[in-house]
């Protein structure tokens, strides 16, 4: 039986030589201090929408994404069953790191993040973003399988009564919404909740639980 790697690669972002990435596991020897990510870029994550960039390492501030154009600088986010999405521009090589629990993902972050990396295309006078090349990749969750909510939250996705929530569906719409095609998504459908063995999950170990760190980068 062939062990799984500690760190999960997407098999979308893994084509691109020039970048590196991964989501982290309880197994994973990461950590947003240490010398295993070189320079690492980390938040204090709210479950907001706020993006941050990031131009240098350390913690740039409060917030649930950054984003950077800087070779050599990786961005980071702690997830345990809240969604890791990551983000590459392949036209400017401008990446992001997103953490998309219930409240930002109803508060559209994947989507603020997008933006900003528009906007950072826009202070280096590149060319406007292209949906059309962007990649993404959608890491592993709380499943629709285990993740039930109040009606309150699952009004604010749609949905009439209580019940369970697919937050990857939904940060998948909001992705294909801003115009990124289905062949550039790659949606991984691993749940934390489930596999104990494998991931951390909050809802399940409630303040006992870790936190997964997953993260992108374009090399140097």
């Amino acid at each position: 039986m062939q062990l799984e790697s500690p760190v999960i690669y997407s098999s979308l972002l893994s084509q691109l030589d020039w970048l590196e990435h991964g989501f982290g596991t309880r197994a994973a020897p990461l950590s947003q201090q240490g010398p295993q990510l070189r320079e690492i870029a980390t938040l204090t994550q709210i479950h907001s929408a706020r993006v941050l960039i990031a131009n240098a390492p350390g913690l740039i501030g409060e917030g649930d994404a950054l984003v950077t154009d800087r070779a050599g600088l990786t961005v980071s986010v702690r997830t345990a069953d809240c969604y890791p999405v990551l983000l590459v521009d392949l036209d400017t090589r401008v990446v992001a790191a997103v953490h998309a629990g219930w409240r930002g993902t109803a508060a559209g972050v994947v989507s603020e993040a997008l933006q900003k990396m528009n906007a950072l295309n826009q202070t280096n006078a590149l060319p406007p973003t292209n949906a059309d090349r962007i990649w993404a990749a959608i890491g592993p969750g709380i499943g629709a399988c285990c993740y039930e909510v109040g009606e309150e939250v699952a009004r604010r996705f749609g949905q009439p009564q209580a019940g369970k929530l697919d937050l990857a569906a939904a940060n998948y719409r909001q992705l294909r919404e801003a115009g990124v095609p289905d062949q550039n998504i790659d949606v991984m459908r691993r749940c934390t909740f489930c596999e104990a063995d494998r991931f951390h999950s909050f809802r399940r170990d409630k303040d006992r639980a870790g936190r997964m760190i997953s993260y992108i980068t374009v090399s140097v």
